[in-house]
């Protein structure tokens, strides 16, 4: 035997490192790979064990590892530590991020100096101390540990800068029906309760979840947003859960998934109503069981979120139509917030169109503009199929064609469409109509009609297959 095993625990108590990590281990002498089996598995959630080294391509992909003891020579006779350099590199290839440990007969020491060279964490000389072994396996589980907080927090920080790109949302609104809203996200705001958000199309949803990020004790991370309208099935288990290295073609590294980043956070998921069946089941399963698997692992991390969900279609309908999962809906509507459309908020246009008005004088340096009186009653008069955000389009395409000092109703360019005289006319059919009517303005240009409707061009894509345009 290379050493006395223990038959007590030698260092005190477990170390809250081991007690949750999977070891593997990677040696061909039987006695040696026994003797740290024996000695690691009281300490460890689970201890994997190889003779062959040829099983580690394999065992990487099946299973997720927090330290890898691997020796140096397997081939009898043969004590160049090839063979351990060899799979040293083929461990570091799947992923740069993992923790190697190389074992070495004592005469090897300068084959371990070059391990630690080439990307092993440490070593382990035959015989070894058993507290000493312990302590680097721990060393290594800590180091694997901050490789991935690093590489976690290196991917939140490109979120984060492309959240700074998005403009800073205002809260805008004296209504009743505003002001009502707002009450509403106060209250919620502290709290951990799933929130859905719904309304037309430009009624500011976002606004609305940032506001609630914004008030809530997780304010201190960046939420993370998630357009559902523009994954396709293929990226969906990848955007939202992550993947690992070699999960499919393009995996070339390891990578958080959405649930991951906003760890502590608000996770916002836009147009939760485009899923289909099949991914609203995966979504829901993770929600319940507060956990997820990334695409080509099977370890279970969990989840630490405050969900927000939006969207502009009835889910109770789609729910009535078997297109969307009633106990899906339950859970991600604990409380609901429904924004009014614009053309219900008529005292918030003059406020939202003078604020527009005066980003984009800045903007375009035309200082001395300001709206002519006629301007705001048209203003009132008409319908605004696309709510705040074809608001605040139109004034800034009134700033940009402007001549003088003045904005008249010829700067603005009001199809003949005004409030509708009865409620007949139904959401998806106004939201139909006003595509359409986008589509001709920019003559079947679908960058620039996605553009002015303020939503990408896969989310187009979906509505005009869902419209039939």
């Amino acid at each position: 035997m290379i050493m006395e095993l223990m038959s007590v625990n030698p260092f005190g108590q477990r170390n809250q490192f081991m007690k949750k990590s999977r070891i593997l281990i990677v040696e061909d002498n039987k006695s040696v790979l026994n003797a740290l089996e024996l000695l690691l598995q009281p300490l460890c959630e689970q201890v994997v064990t190889t003779a062959n080294p040829n099983q580690i391509p394999s065992l990487l992909k099946a299973h997720y590892f927090d330290a890898i003891l691997l020796d140096m020579n397997f081939a009898a006779g043969i004590n160049t530590g090839n063979e351990g350099f060899y799979w040293l590199q083929r461990i570091l290839e799947h992923d740069i991020n993992h923790s190697v440990i190389m074992i070495t007969a004592y005469g090897d020491v300068e084959l371990a100096v070059r391990a630690l060279k080439e990307g092993a964490v440490d070593f382990v000389l035959k015989p070894w101390e058993n507290s000493k072994l312990v302590a680097t396996i721990n060393t290594a589980i800590q180091l694997r540990n901050s490789r991935k907080e690093v590489k976690l927090l290196k991917e939140k920080e490109q979120n984060l800068k492309a959240a700074a790109k998005k403009e800073s949302a205002v809260i805008i609104g004296e209504s009743p029906q505003f002001r009502q809203i707002l009450d509403i996200v106060s209250k919620v705001a502290k709290t951990d309760a799933n929130v859905l958000i719904t309304g037309e199309n430009g009624t500011g949803k976002e606004i609305i979840a940032r506001e609630l990020h914004r008030q809530s004790l997780r304010a201190n991370e960046l939420m993370v947003s998630v357009d559902m309208g523009s994954l396709s099935e293929t990226l969906f288990e990848s955007e939202l859960f992550g993947h690992v290295k070699g999960a499919f073609t393009d995996a070339k590294e390891d990578r958080a998934g959405k649930f991951e980043i906003a760890k502590g956070s608000t996770l916002f998921l836009d147009e939760i109503a485009n899923l289909s069946l099949p991914l609203q089941a995966k979504l829901l399963a993770a929600l319940q069981n507060r956990e997820i698997v990334k695409v080509g692992s099977n370890k279970k991390i969990p989840i630490n979120i405050r969900l927000v969900c939006a969207t502009n279609s009835n889910l109770h309908s789609l729910v009535q139509k078997g297109v969307f999962r009633e106990d899906l809906l339950y859970r991600i509507n604990t409380i609901q917030i429904e924004i009014p459309p614009l053309r219900e908020r008529l005292i918030d246009i003059p406020l939202l169109a003078n604020f527009f008005l005066n980003i984009y004088r800045a903007k375009y340096n035309k200082p001395t503009l300001e709206f002519e009186s006629e301007v705001m009653d048209t203003m009132k008069k008409y319908s605004w199929p696309g709510n705040v955000r074809e608001l605040q389009h139109a004034v800034e395409k009134a700033v940009i064609l402007s001549e003088g000092t003045t904005l008249t109703r010829r700067n603005f360019l009001f199809p003949e469409n005004k409030l509708p005289e009865t409620s007949a006319q139904t959401l998806e059919e106004m939201e139909r109509q006003m595509i359409a009517a986008t589509i001709r303005q920019h003559e079947g240009n679908l960058t620039a009609v996605a553009a002015q409707l303020g939503i990408s061009r896969q989310t187009l894509y979906n509505k005009l297959k869902k419209y039939r345009l």
